[in-house]
């Protein structure tokens, strides 16, 4: 019992999954998209007998169609940090032992699971593949940040967000979206997103969906829905919207827009080197 649950969840795909409907009746689903072409953090072979060929071979005896994405240092001695499905977990040196979960330090009460430089480095390259084109982008004139932001049309939070999307650009922050169907692909939200991605003007027919006016059905000869959820997929998200920083930071879902705004400038804060102290006995 202890196995499988550990399988699944090294999968990444249980809680989405679970959420794809088969097609609809009546609705047109593209081919499944191709997974975009990221390099991934760890292009190297591992080499024999080392920490991290042992945390690949354990996870594989798991599952041997897993695909893990990165094998590095744990910020703990005698464990490997693994991303598999855009998620973190832990394998003992010895790849006896697995944990999963957050991880803080109890010294400085950091919570280092999320905040594992390896897993934003993933996410950013990952989110580089999504091109601004693609996006659905509502942005001030000179924006100090910008934010990418996996949506459905459809949930309440996501509602409330885009409700206050002129505050948020008057807080300097830029949004982009990207299309996360909650339902899954072959739903018929999955095919109200793609009308609004195929729309002449997407920021106004993503407006009229989150107001809850109804979405004109429409195609378009290709269409980056399917592959925006793959790509959510392989971030991890679980839920809408998932609000990540430029350095692929995981903000968490909605935050007002004055929140958001204290969030990125802490994180902006926290990356920039520290001012040189000046000698001591001089002016």
């Amino acid at each position: 019992m202890k196995l499988s649950f550990a399988m699944v969840a090294l999968l990444g795909t249980a809680s989405l999954a679970a959420c794809a409907q088969a097609p609809q009746p009546g609705v047109t689903v593209d081919a499944p998209a191709a997974r975009p072409a990221v390099a991934p953090a760890a292009v190297a072979a591992p080499v024999a007998g080392t920490p991290e060929e042992r945390a690949r071979q354990a996870l594989q005896q798991l599952n041997p169609k897993i695909e893990i994405d990165y094998v590095g240092q744990a910020p703990v001695p005698g464990f490997r940090e693994v991303i598999v499905a855009g998620q973190v977990v832990y394998v003992s040196d010895d790849g006896k032992y697995l944990m999963q979960g957050t991880l803080v330090d109890l010294a400085t009460q950091d919570e280092l699971t999320q905040s594992s430089p390896a897993l934003s480095k993933y996410r950013r390259e990952l989110l580089a593949t999504a091109r601004t084109a693609d996006r659905v982008v509502f942005a001030p004139a000179d924006p100090k940040y910008t934010v990418s932001i996996f949506t459905d049309i459809e949930c309440g939070y996501c509602r409330k967000l885009h409700s206050e999307i002129a505050e948020y650009n008057r807080q300097g922050i830029a949004i982009e979206y990207l299309a996360f169907p909650r339902a899954g692909l072959g739903s018929p939200v999955h095919q109200q997103m793609i009308s609004v991605w195929c729309a002449k003007d997407r920021k106004q027919a993503m407006t009229e969906a989150k107001e809850g006016k109804p979405v004109p059905t429409r195609q378009c000869q290709s269409t980056t829905v399917d592959t925006q959820f793959e790509l959510g997929q392989r971030l991890g998200v679980a839920g809408t919207p998932a609000v990540y920083a430029p350095d692929g930071s995981l903000l968490g879902g909605y935050l007002p827009p004055d929140q958001l705004r204290q969030a990125l400038d802490a994180l902006a804060d926290k990356a920039a080197p520290a001012a040189p102290a000046a000698a001591a006995g001089m002016r």
